[in-house]
């Protein structure tokens, strides 16, 4: 096998397809070193831009680094390279998350070129779905796309649903409540107000959704404290329909891999033509994470509560430039 060059116009362009990843309030928690030479793109988590209050443990963050890093591999197989990644490979830097390079198999990860084109199409929706019933077979192939990252994706009953919507709205509580999780909140949205921070980052006032009539709303509402021109109230779905993505353990390497699963799931209903938002919500409280997985369930711990549904896809929000998360070594 043999190494591809790295090319500093390749490696741009992977990591441009890689950071229209998700991440928690769109914080962007990662950075790439290309090392060139020995055919090396390097992974680093950002701790400076993670969230001490509502994800202390920095789950959150692996988990979009971990969604930063699938998209690298979808774009890397796009173009015909063949990505092999090794997590956490430098056990004395825990912020050095993954090492991709490109000497794999013929077969390595060549599936996931397909799903390249949902890169730039895939955008959180916090407007209402409509009651349409999503296909089983579609809900089949997603499970089908967590498992294949190692990941377990549970379809909630009708009890098990209002258990965690219940969760949801007690979030919202307990959020209410708490001074430095609002001020958290406020840091990462962006309504024009002045003094707010750059606006290639954090959730711009366009991405926000209505608002809601009453308190049934999935979405999480940044700008229920702000001022925010032009916003409208909707009604949302009753019942939501919710997926939950989780893993056995709960280390950050089950982090990274439930991030990429994450991306996936993700990526394959935005080609089966849904659109998604994600309810990370009563995930952040310790006291509520608890009790959102299923007893039953073969999945020890949820990290993610994923809502799918027909209806408006949302737009893109935006990206930092890649010279800001991308050094050549």
């Amino acid at each position: 096998m043999t190494t591809t060059a790295l090319t500093r116009p390749l490696v741009t362009s992977l990591v441009e397809d890689a950071v229209t990843a998700p991440s928690m309030h769109n914080a962007q928690p990662w950075s790439f070193v290309a090392r060139t030479e020995a055919g090396v793109i390097e992974l680093h988590g950002d701790p400076l831009r993670g969230m001490p209050h509502e994800d202390p443990d920095h789950r959150a963050l692996h988990l979009g680094c971990g969604a930063a890093l699938f998209g690298l591999r979808v774009a890397a197989a796009y173009r015909a390279l063949r990505p092999v990644v090794r997590l956490l490979p430098s056990p004395d830097d825990p912020w050095h998350l993954a090492d991709v390079r490109f000497d794999g198999s013929e077969d390595a990860d060549s599936d996931l070129g397909s799903l390249h084109g949902a890169l730039a199409r895939r955008h959180t929706s916090r407007f209402p779905f409509t009651e349409e019933v999503i296909p089983s077979e579609v809900i089949d192939g997603l499970r089908a796309a967590a498992l294949l990252e190692g990941c377990r994706l549970v379809v909630p009953g009708e009890w098990h649903t209002d258990t965690v919507m219940g969760l949801v709205h007690a979030s919202e509580l307990f959020e209410a409540a708490d001074e430095a999780v609002r001020a958290e909140i406020a840091a990462w949205t962006r309504t024009g107000a002045a003094g707010e921070g750059p606006a290639t980052e954090g959730i711009p006032a366009y991405a926000l959704g209505p608002r809601q009539y009453d308190v049934t709303s999935p979405v999480r509402d940044f700008g229920a404290s702000r001022q925010v021109s032009g916003r409208g109230s909707a009604r949302f779905e009753k019942r939501p329909r919710i997926v939950l993505l989780g893993t056995v353990e709960d280390t950050p390497e089950d982090w990274l891999r439930a991030g990429q699963a994450l991306q996936r799931v993700l990526l394959q209903a935005t080609l089966d033509g849904l659109a998604t938002s994600l309810m990370s919500q009563p995930l952040e409280w310790p006291e509520l994470r608890a009790d959102a997985r299923d007893p039953a369930s073969t999945i020890g711990f949820v990290h993610m509560v994923i809502r799918l549904g027909y209806g408006p896809t949302g737009r893109a929000t935006p990206r930092r430039p890649v010279a800001e998360v991308l050094a050549f070594g």
